[in-house]
C-alpha cells in the first residue's frame, strides 16, 4: 500500500483506497460482465500458447494455464472443457481483506454455480459457467443486502 493509502487502523482507510471491511465491501458490491466467452487452456510449454491473447495466466508445476477468449482458442485449435462468463467485482478490496472470496463462493455454491476466482490488484474476477451468468450476477447483487444488514 502506498504512503497515501496507508491506514491508521484496520478499519479506517483513506477515501477511495482499498477496503478491508467486509460489510462495506458487500454493501457497495457492483458486478460488471465482460463481453464474450472465456476458456482455460493449458500447455506444458508456454511457447505453445498465444500469451499475447491471454486475459490471465498462471504458471503451475504442470505447465502454463491461460484464460483466452473462446474464439481465440477455437481459431488456434486449443482444447478446453469449460466455457465461462467473466464477472468483475467492482469493489476495491485490499489484497489482505478477509471474507469477500468466502462470501462470493458461498452465495454461488448455494445455487450450484461453479466459480473460478482470479485476484487482480484492483478487483477480483470470477469465471462462471456462461449459461449461468445472469443467475450468478443476481446472486452476487444479493450480497449487497447482507452488507447493508450488517449496519453499513
Amino acid at each position: 500500500m502506498s504512503e497515501g493509502a496507508a491506514s491508521a487502523g484496520s478499519d479506517s482507510q483513506v477515501r477511495g483506497g482499498p477496503q478491508t471491511d467486509l460489510a462495506r465491501m458487500l454493501a457497495s458490491l457492483q458486478v460488471d460482465v465482460r463481453e464474450g466467452e472465456y476458456v482455460f487452456v493449458s500447455a506444458a510449454r508456454s511457447r505453445s500458447l498465444p500469451l499475447e491473447l491471454a486475459h490471465a495466466s498462471v504458471l503451475e508445476d504442470e505447465g502454463l494455464t491461460c484464460v483466452l477468449r473462446r474464439e481465440d482458442a477455437d481459431a488456434r485449435g486449443l482444447g478446453y472443457d469449460f466455457v465461462a462468463a467473466w464477472l468483475s467485482l467492482r469493489v476495491h478490496s485490499a489484497l489482505q481483506a478477509v471474507g469477500l472470496t468466502a462470501a462470493v463462493s458461498r452465495v454461488l455454491a448455494e445455487r450450484g454455480i461453479a466459480c473460478n476466482v482470479l485476484a487482480g490488484f484492483h478487483h477480483d474476477h470470477l469465471l462462471v459457467p456462461v449459461d449461468r451468468r445472469e443467475e450468478a450476477v443476481r446472486a452476487l447483487h444479493g450480497l449487497r443486502g447482507e452488507g447493508a444488514a450488517a449496519g453499513v
